[in-house]
């Protein structure tokens, strides 16, 4: 009995230990996302090193996944909660905060949630988000492989522009989603998109068909600098379907961007 007491004290003192130094490489981890290296050069893997194994029960050892990319984003989830941090809150039927893949290349970023984001709680799920999809495999991809999300998380009533203060109380959250994720490419769709992630007032028919950078304001210096390929947003483009072949010249740039190579 003694003996089986002395190996569960260990196995905790050693579960508890690998919290710490979790914690802590954890924290270096998210300074070095947000440009802050003065610490040096951190594995930018967001898991445990194998040679740190945790205790799950007691036979099984395995990596901690707790600092995971798809952790932190749920993480992050938790933390907006039921936000009320604009008049949005008062309106909306559901919080639209992205969806996709947490390691993804691409990611897409529209405007706000529509009505039919808004009832379903998910990004781009109405007949723009059906373009949108068709835009994705005409790419070679699945909606799963690439990463969705909006300026603003809740629908403005009547699909109204979103206002100033409301992008400027919601946008830091997409600006952690980004840090999180650290696409190759991010793809702005649609005038308010491209305007906020470049800070800018240039109409969005001048900002496409190049390749313009976003710097997270988090960072404290501009080593964190992401290519973002600006467009027309699925919904112009359900208006204006003449513009169908200048977007897929974005795309392809997006692809190449992401290293998938030239499509015809």
């Amino acid at each position: 009995m003694g003996e089986r007491k002395i190996k569960s004290d260990t196995d905790i003192f050693v579960h508890d230990l690998v919290d710490v130094i979790t914690d802590l490489r954890n924290y270096l981890v998210s300074l070095n996302h947000l440009g802050l290296d003065y610490y040096g050069p951190i594995d930018n893997s967001l898991w445990l090193p194998p040679q740190m194994p945790v205790v799950m029960d007691e036979r099984k050892k395995i990596p901690d996944p707790r600092y995971s990319k798809a952790i932190l984003l749920e993480r992050l989830r938790k933390k907006i909660g039921d936000c009320h941090k604009c008049r949005l809150g008062e309106t909306r039927t559901n919080l639209v905060f992205g969806e996709g893949n947490p390691d993804a290349d691409i990611v897409f970023v529209g405007e706000g949630p529509g009505r039919d984001e808004d009832l379903r709680g998910r990004p781009f799920v109405g007949a723009a988000g059906k373009l949108l999809d068709n835009m994705i495999r005409a790419m070679g991809l699945e909606r799963k492989d690439v990463y969705i999300g909006n300026i603003i998380k809740c629908r403005p009533p009547g699909n109204r522009n979103p206002a100033e203060d409301e992008i400027e109380a919601c946008f830091p959250y997409l600006e952690e989603q980004l840090s999180i994720i650290s696409p190759k490419v991010i793809c702005a769709l649609g005038k308010f998109a491209a305007q906020t992630l470049l800070d800018t007032n240039v109409p969005i028919s001048r900002l496409r068909g190049r390749i313009n950078y976003y710097t997270p304001s988090i960072a404290m210096d501009k080593k964190i600098s992401i290519p973002v390929v600006p467009t027309y947003h699925p919904a112009y483009l359900l208006r204006n379907a003449g513009q169908k072949k200048v977007v897929w010249e974005d795309l392809k740039l997006v692809m190449e961007l992401a290293g998938l190579g030239k499509k015809e």
